[in-house]
Formats: C-alpha cells, structure tokens, sequence
C-alpha cells in the first residue's frame, strides 16, 4: 500500500492515511502523506504478531501434538477473532470521535482505498459516501475472488489445500472441506463483530457482507504467469507485482560484499516483514548450511548470531530486497512465500528456495515449484543436510534459473505496466465517482436467487404439474375407452 501512495503522491494527489496508534509499520510521520491516528488500547502490534508467530511456529515444527495441538489450532481462530474485534473496535472509536467525524466529512475525499481485509475502510467509505478502489487480495473471509466471481471448487484450489487446479476426487473433497471451515470461521467469529458496528453506527438496514461485495474497483495483487487461471469479473483489475521495478545501485558497502563473491555470486534471505527470526535451533541449521556454500551469502536476521554462522554470511537488519534481486551477482532467494516476494523473484527470474512459514505462503511457492521456479521445504524437517541439499539444487540445476527467466518474460510482456494499470483506474474512480457500469448485480441477490434455486423449483414443480397432469388424462382415457363393463344378457 505504501508504493502505491507513493505513486498517488508522484501523481499530484494528496492522501490522508487512518492509522492505528498501535501499528508499528505505518508511520505516523511522511513526506507524502497525512496520518490521521486513532488512539486504541489495543490493535495488530508487534507483541500479537509476535505471539502469533510463535504459536505458528511449535505447530509447525512438531513442539506441540495430540490434544494440544487441537487446543492451539484453537487458539489461532481465537486469535482471528481477536483481530476482528481490534478492528471493530477502532471502527467504534472512529464514529465515535465526533471531531474526527466532522473532520472527515469536511476534507470532502473523492474516493477511498482501502485493503478490505480490514474491514473498517469498507464500513467509512459507506458512511462518507465514497467511492471505493481495493488494494486487495485477501478479504476477511479468505481469497478475494470468492466474494465476487464464480468459483468452482473443482479447479479453483482453495488457500491452505495445498493443490494445483488438476486435483484428484480426494482432493476436490479436501478443497470442499476446507472452503466451509474457512465460511463456518468467517461466520462465526468475524463477520459478527463487523455486523454489530454496521447495525450500531450504519443501520441495521446495512449488511456488511454487501458492503464488502460493493467496491467500484478490486486491484488485485495477482499475475496469471503465476497464479492458476479462474472466472473474473469486468471490476477486477491484475495488478500483480506494481511493486516490483528495475533495480538501482546497491548502497556501497553492500556492493562491495556482493563483487567480493567473484565467479560464485551470492544468495539472498528474508522470511519477510513480520518475522525478525528464525526459531534458534533451525537459525543454526540455516547458519551451518550457508557456511558450505562457496556463494557469500546476506540474511536478514535480526535475532541472535547464530554460532555456526560462516565468514561468508552478512547479517542485516534491512535489505534494499528488489535493488538485490536484480543485481546480476544474484544467483538465488531464500524466501518465506509472501505475495510481495515472490513476485519480486518472479519479475527479475531468480530461483527460490521457499521455506512457508503461514498464511498463503506454501500455496505461493507451490505455484512456482509447479512452474519448475522453486524448491519448497517445510520448517518441521529442515536441518543444514536439507536445506543445503536444495540450495545446490537451485544453484547447480540450470532449469530453475531457465524456468524463472521464461515466467520473468511472461510477467513482463504487458501493454501497461501493473502500477500504471492501478493508477489509471484510481484516477477513473475518482473522475467518474465510482465504476458502477462494472459492477456485477450477483452481490445484491440473495444466495436463492443467485443459484437459480427459485428457479429450478419452478422447473421441477413444472415438470411435476405437466406429468401429473399427463398421469390423470391417461388414466381417464383408460378407465373411458379401455375398461367395459360385462354384457348381461
């Protein structure tokens, strides 16, 4: 979200940014924004990513099993209930403040984006009457597709199936399992916490679920080159990788490190924002596996030196990850799976070797190792031997460079590069006050009259009326024609 502001900001726009007092990744003070704060008690800081990571991490690497590892999946949805209840919360707070209200209302915006994962720019935008263009991928519920377009479970692979689009009936079972745990979660434990602010501050007439369907404009974080082809809808817009452009100079130090790597070039790792570091036992695997390596190597770990840490491997807090990946030293990325990510690898063709850590990272590298891009390890098996093991693979095996640098050409052979096709239809919003020739009306039908199932019953009551209508002339024909009475003399 923050590229693309910039980029509104290069436009000439003026943007005001709701933030939370608790977010530790949206600054409160920029050059090319305004923060509006909303004080909280409570919200998505560190200390609940944090607590979350490390839930996530004794799951996956087999500290936690038999009924406690039922017990801290448990947890985990509790924790997604949490998160909606920050969320609604920050909502109230915002209806609320009836300075920051008035406020709000006198700037006279001419859209809103939004990233609806989060809820509360979904229910603003309806209380400010604005126009609304997502910055999207994810929505409460899970993909955002789901919300808009058909979806047949028989190809299009649900987030956590860990499946392509060719599955097998077991799979196709698994896929359809797991869309209603993922709906039986959504309806449980988020959509009622956003419910209750919309009927308290928006009316009970106001569905939130309609909300959510209602955007002018999804620009979705997706590339076809890389995810599995699916129905549409006219109001979806692929933006994947905006993010992503040519890379600049490296600052002085880090080049030099990189041109010390000679002939072998050098290797890059990062298990993304969220996450600082590795659990420590797995940290002095990786350590020791790096060590091997003739390649130099630069890992970003802000947590404990690991001991077996070699001479060739540079720890930093922070790393210019895209000027790095287009560097021609590169020689592969060790990387969590995030969006951002692995289309930053996809765009500048490096191989990756993928360690998922949540969310829809496994999925992401599923879709490259399928594509022939990437190696895909799981943190509950990694030790040095394996991850050293794929690490020549993707250094020493010319296919995986090959097959990146094919999908590289693909991403890039467009008409419009993705931040200029997400900029021209913010600015066509903002024009046009909304895109409501793009809408689909599917999302104002309730679920009976989208399936046609009003309609089918007609049918069959239909198709029942004529055949027992056929049924009782028959037989009135053969009880009138058919059936005599004896002759009595």
């Amino acid at each position: 979200m923050d590229i693309l502001i910039q980029a509104l900001h290069k436009h000439g726009h003026t943007i005001d940014v709701v933030r939370s007092s608790k977010s530790w990744y949206i600054k409160e003070e920029s050059a090319y924004y305004n923060a509006i704060t909303v004080s909280v008690t409570e919200g998505f800081d560190k200390k609940f990513m944090k607590d979350m990571l490390s839930l996530v991490f004794d799951i996956e690497t087999g500290k936690i099993s038999g009924l406690n590892l039922i017990k801290a999946q448990l947890k985990l949805i509790g924790l997604l209930k949490t998160l909606a209840n920050f969320i609604s919360n920050m909502t109230a707070t915002i209806f609320e403040d009836e300075n920051m209200m008035k406020m709000l209302k006198e700037k006279n915006y001419d859209l809103m984006l939004t990233d609806p994962a989060w809820g509360i720019g979904v229910m603003l935008a309806h209380y400010l009457n604005l126009p609304v263009v997502y910055n999207v991928r994810w929505i409460p519920s899970g993909e955002g597709h789901l919300e808009i377009a058909p979806s047949p479970l028989s190809y299009v692979p649900m987030t956590g199936s860990g499946h392509s689009n060719r599955m097998t009936f077991i799979q196709r079972v698994k896929n359809v399992i797991i869309y209603l745990v993922m709906e039986v979660q959504y309806r449980l434990f988020t959509y009622p916490a956003y419910k209750a602010v919309c009927d308290r501050y928006l009316g009970p007439h106001v569905d939130f679920h309609a909300l959510l369907q209602g955007a002018d404009i999804w620009l979705m974080r997706v590339d076809y080159v890389f995810e599995f082809p699916r129905p549409t809808m006219p109001n979806v817009i692929y933006v994947g990788g905006f993010q992503c452009q040519e890379a600049k100079p490296l600052p002085q130090d880090l080049e030099d490190f990189v041109q010390s790597s000679g002939e072998h070039g050098f290797i890059i790792m990062s298990i993304g924002t969220f996450v600082d570091e590795l659990p420590s036992e797995r940290a002095e695997e990786v350590a020791a596996a790096f060590a091997q390596l003739p390649q130099k190597v630069i890992w970003r770990h802000k947590g404990e030196r690991p001991s077996s840490l070699g001479n060739n491997t540079l720890l930093v807090d922070w790393m210019p990850q895209n000027d790095l990946l287009g560097h021609p030293k590169i020689r592969a990325f060790v990387a969590h799976g995030g969006t951002n990510g692995v289309q930053e690898a996809l765009f500048h063709g490096v191989p990756v070797v993928g360690l998922p850590l949540y969310f829809d990272q496994y999925d992401n590298l599923l879709r490259l190792r399928d594509r022939g891009g990437a190696k895909l390890l799981s943190l509950g098996t990694l030790d040095r031997n394996v991850f050293l093991e794929s690490l020549q693979d993707v250094l020493h095996d010319p296919a995986y460079r090959e097959n990146m640098q094919r999908l590289s050409k693909l991403h890039r052979d467009k008409p419009m590069k993705p931040m200029d096709s997400a900029l021209f239809w913010i600015e066509f919003v903002m024009r046009h006050k909304g895109a409501a020739h793009l809408k689909s009306e599917s999302y104002r039908m309730p679920w009976y009259i989208y399936h046609s199932v009003d309609v089918i019953a007609f049918l069959l009551f239909a198709v029942c009326l004529v055949f027992g209508m056929m049924f009782v002339l028959m037989k009135c024909v053969w009880r009138t024609f058919c059936k005599r009475k004896p002759k009595q003399d």
